[in-house]
């Protein structure tokens, strides 16, 4: 179909002997908010790192706009990526860093100045915080930067990896409410996170990722129709066959309590 814009096919990778990915196929239209999760090490960023050519040796095939990335990476200027984890140059003020990633899309100083200004400042960011060192900057404020860098260049495509964290409960809705607004323009984002109401609340489609194969594709509701769960979560942990957990949890309560003594009343 001419809306596909990302394909995979046959997805498999592999570190040494362990084989991470054991075949994935997907595809991904235009406007689609795409919840991607599954436990850890189940092969979630090693999918996002393939697609975004952090990682190659893979087997299969993986295409952005109808060309294979091995072929064409031209796809590159139209992705914006939020990771998990990242380091920022913290000797930078936020705005000198955002003009650095900006240059690399091409983008001039002064717009980049205009953009990051406006955005950081409808993010709760104070002008004043502007000149000041990323070394200065709160975890959340650090997101917040990092949540610009990734539309600074007005990508097609957003891959975050818990871009939430850290970020305050207002900043949360806005960022919410811009990913809502770009879907609605017809752009894709590739959601990963470990908050599973989030991922219930915004995805159009939870696509289930386990032991390196997909697990389940489908939008929430129709997953919840055939699975007969009320929550993403217990959606989850019957898909990925984790039903023990408030077992463990009396256990490590047990051994928290039995080691002092509590659990005797002492």
């Amino acid at each position: 179909m001419d809306d596909v814009i990302i394909k995979i096919s046959n997805l498999k990778k592999s570190f040494g002997e362990k084989e991470i990915l054991k075949g994935i196929d997907l595809e991904v239209r235009k406007g689609e908010l795409i919840g991607y999760i599954g436990p850890n090490g189940a092969g979630k960023s090693t999918t996002v790192k393939l697609l975004l050519g952090l990682l190659s040796d893979y087997e299969g095939k993986i295409e952005f706009y109808g060309k294979d990335i091995k072929d064409d990476i031209s796809y590159r200027q139209k992705i914006g990526y939020v990771p998990e984890a990242s380091s920022l140059y913290e000797e930078l003020t936020p705005i000198e860093y955002l003009n650095f990633i900006a240059s690399l899309y091409g983008i001039d100083s002064e717009e980049t100045e205009l953009k990051s200004k406006g955005i950081l400042s409808l993010l709760g960011i104070e002008e004043e915080r502007f000149n000041y060192r990323l070394s200065t900057y709160s975890k959340g404020m650090k997101q917040k930067v990092l949540f610009t860098a990734s539309l600074i260049h007005n990508p097609d495509i957003l891959f975050l990896d818990e871009p939430l964290n850290g970020m305050d409960a207002n900043s949360v809705s806005i960022v919410k409410e811009v990913m809502s607004e770009f879907v609605m323009r017809g752009k894709i984002i590739f959601y990963s996170s470990h908050i599973l109401e989030i991922v219930e609340k915004i995805s159009s489609r939870i696509v289930i990722i386990d032991n390196g194969v997909i697990a389940a594709n489908a939008p929430f509701d129709e997953l919840k129709s055939d699975l007969h769960d009320s929550t993403l979560e217990s959606l989850f942990n019957e898909i990925t066959g984790f039903t023990n957990h408030s077992e463990i949890a009396n256990e490590i309560v047990n051994v928290v309590t039995d080691a002092k003594g509590e659990s005797n009343g002492k």
